[in-house]
């Protein structure tokens, strides 16, 4: 086990929406060999995490990527064949 100090002192520098980004792009690259719709899904899915963040915990531009993330993901739903 690795003791708790050890990994406060390398997720301190970090804020919420940094890790909620790692997640995404982590996510994203999983859900990229199952489908287009699953992406879509998993786009939509972040969107709406990144703007029910509250803003205290995040930066604003996250609320921006989180509009983006919610325009985009239906549409690569509706274009996606399988």
């Amino acid at each position: 086990m690795i003791p708790l100090q050890v990994v406060d002192s390398f997720l301190l520098p970090y804020n919420v929406g940094q890790a909620l980004l790692l997640g995404f792009v982590l996510t994203t690259l999983a859900t990229l060999p199952v489908s287009r719709k699953a992406m879509a899904l998993n786009t939509m899915l972040f969107g709406i995490i990144f703007l029910l963040t509250p803003q205290s915990l995040v930066p604003v531009h996250y609320l921006f990527l989180g509009i983006v993330l919610c325009v985009v993901g239906p549409l690569v739903f509706v274009v996606a064949r399988r």
